[in-house]
Order: C-alpha cells, then structure tokens, then sequence
C-alpha cells in the first residue's frame, strides 16, 4: 500500500503476484478437471461395457479401460489444458506422459486389485466404486507430475517493448546530456 494525497491507496500489482498465480492455478485445475472428468467417464464406459461384452477378468477390464482413457487425455491436455506449454520437445513429453500415466495406472488399478483380490469385493458396484477410488487417488498424483515434468510451462519471456524503451531511455540525445562514468 502506497500514501496518497486522498489516504491509503492500493499499489499497483506487480506481474506474478500471489493472486495471479493463484487465478492461474484455479484456471489449469479447472481445465485439468473438464479433460480429467471426460476422462473418468470414457474410463467407467469401456471399464464397465469391457465387463459386459467379455469374460475378462475385473483388473484386466480396468487396464484396457484405463488405456483407452490415457490415450483420451493426452489429446484434450496437450490441446486444451496445456496447449500454451512448451511444444518444442515432444517425444520427451509423450515419453514422460506415458511413463506417469503408466504409474497412475498402478496406482488406480492397485486400489481395484486390493479391494477385488484382497477383500473379495468383485459385485459390479463395489468394482465401480473402487474404481472410482483408484482414479480419484492416481489424478492427484498425475495433475502433479504432469503440470511439473510433462507439460512445462514456457520461460517467462520480458517484454520486448519494455526493454527496448529503457534502452532508449538510458542513451544520450538532444535533449539528454551523455552520463559521465567516473573511474
């Protein structure tokens, strides 16, 4: 806060600011959560509808299920959430994507083989609510290291404007006597 003539007033905010990137956070996470649900719902459908039409065994339907919804949200987060983001790179990126992705699909079919194996909870309810559960736990942890090693953000670039009119601001003119460097 800055003393003005009229009292208190608010200074300006400088770029970066905590609410700034809190509003940025808010913007990737709701943007995230769009491609994520449409994920969980292509998930569920061909988890369930794999259940359906074969015998498969209830893990196995939820690896193919969670394959085809990997593939869905590779293309909704590299053109939708994080279309913004570095693209310079992008057998690193498809390379990082997978090995997380297939990290988050241990993780979410870990949840679904320790509740069907381990208790005995197979019913095709209980299999959903697990699976649900699975994915639940396994987003967290691919928001995380998909915002951090897949998906970089780009370097903040400064404006060239700016930095061209302090230039032009520090040289000698007609009007501006040249600076003397004192030795």
């Amino acid at each position: 806060m800055e003393r003005g003539s009229s009292g208190l007033q608010e200074a300006p905010a400088a770029p970066g600011t905590v609410r700034q990137r809190v509003t940025r956070l808010t913007r990737e996470v709701a943007k995230f959560g769009a491609v994520g649900g449409a994920g969980l719902l292509v998930n569920l459908l061909v988890f369930n509808l794999v259940r359906q039409v074969t015998d498969l065994q209830v893990v196995r339907a939820s690896v193919i299920a969670t394959i085809v919804a990997i593939v869905f949200n590779y293309i909704g987060f590299r053109y939708f959430t994080y279309r913004d983001r570095d693209k310079s790179r992008r057998t690193k990126e498809m390379t990082l994507f997978l090995l997380f992705s297939a990290a988050g699909l241990v993780i979410e079919n870990g949840v679904l083989y320790t509740a069907t194996y381990g208790f005995g909870w197979d019913s095709p309810l209980q299999s959903n609510i697990f699976k649900f559960l699975g994915i639940g736990i396994a987003t967290l942890f691919r928001f995380w290291s998909y915002r951090t090693w897949v998906f970089r953000a780009l370097p903040v670039r400064k404006d060239p404007v700016a930095g061209e009119e302090a230039f032009l601001e520090s040289r000698p003119g007609p009007d501006k006597p040249a600076r003397q460097h004192v030795s």
